[in-house]
């Protein structure tokens, strides 16, 4: 007689009773699917529809795009040298802290 002789076989059983049942999900009829696709339509033509804004939220986006514009420029006006030149300039006004650590025999 082997040790595993007495070993229960089948899947394993949950504490707490109740039944450990799947539940189905129920089947939609057309004139279920009709519906929904219907209210869709209605929802998707309201958040369309165009909203008034404020004049707050039209100076807002109005001064948005002005520093949009500004930063592009900005940033056009670089070029690559001038931008390497000025990342290590960065780099050395750095502490030691930062530096990277030096490995191996070498």
């Amino acid at each position: 007689m082997s040790a595993y002789d007495e070993v229960k076989k089948g899947s394993l059983k949950f504490k707490g009773g109740g039944s450990c049942s799947v539940k189905k999900k129920k089947k939609k009829s057309k004139s279920d699917k009709e519906k929904i696709e219907r209210a869709l339509r209605e929802s998707s033509a309201e958040v369309f529809q165009e909203v008034e804004k404020t004049e707050a939220e039209l100076k807002f986006e109005e001064i948005q795009r002005k520093r949009q514009m500004e930063r592009v420029s900005k940033a056009a006006t670089k070029s690559h040298k001038d931008r390497v030149s000025e990342f290590n300039q960065k780099l050395e006004k750095l502490s030691e802290h930062h530096d990277i650590p030096k490995v191996g025999p070498g």
